[in-house]
């Protein structure tokens, strides 16, 4: 799949059929994840794969955007080191680079995955913190659920030129 065709047709899924995924996919999305552009090269990324069924179902059960999680094969939560990047604005774009390319790697393994929002929710990166025993300079940005898709979408056309500027407002 060229990179365009990818970027086009990824889509958000959120119902899986339970077949496991291979042990190699899981590194090659994590490869993928770690070509992010970062800010000064810091790449701050630390990435938690949770298998765990019982951590799963604790998060899935924690927050109703997150139910998916118990269906899943697996989730990756992206988290940045505040002792590698100092400004936490960097932080968050750099994670937030190397969630995209998570996804769309994912994309092209033909599996199914979705973002799940963290930061800059309190309650939610609280529960990620406790549930995965993170430290404390480990800020938990995204957490990615992936498994064997059970559902199919459509591409949708999301170009809005009304949203595009030039030179001014």
């Amino acid at each position: 799949m060229d990179t365009l065709k990818a970027i086009l047709s990824r889509r958000s899924i959120r119902k899986y059929s339970g077949k496991d995924i291979p042990g190699e996919y899981y590194e090659i999305m994590l490869k993928a994840a770690m070509q992010a552009p970062s800010a000064r090269n810091r790449q701050p990324w630390h990435f938690i794969i949770i298998s765990d069924k019982i951590v799963m179902n604790r998060l899935a059960d924690s927050n109703t955007s997150w139910r998916m999680l118990a269906q899943a094969d697996k989730a990756i939560v992206v988290g940045g080191d505040t002792d590698t990047e100092d400004a936490e604005s960097f932080l968050i774009q750099d994670c937030s680079a190397a969630t995209q390319n998570l996804l769309l790697a994912a994309h092209e393994l033909g599996l199914g995955a979705v973002w799940l929002g963290v930061h800059p929710r309190e309650d939610r990166v609280q529960e990620i913190r406790r549930a995965l025993s993170l430290p404390s300079r480990i800020t938990p940005v995204s957490m990615i659920s992936v498994g064997s898709p059970d559902e199919e979408r459509q591409a949708e056309d999301r170009f809005i030129g009304e949203r595009i500027h030039f030179d001014r407002w």
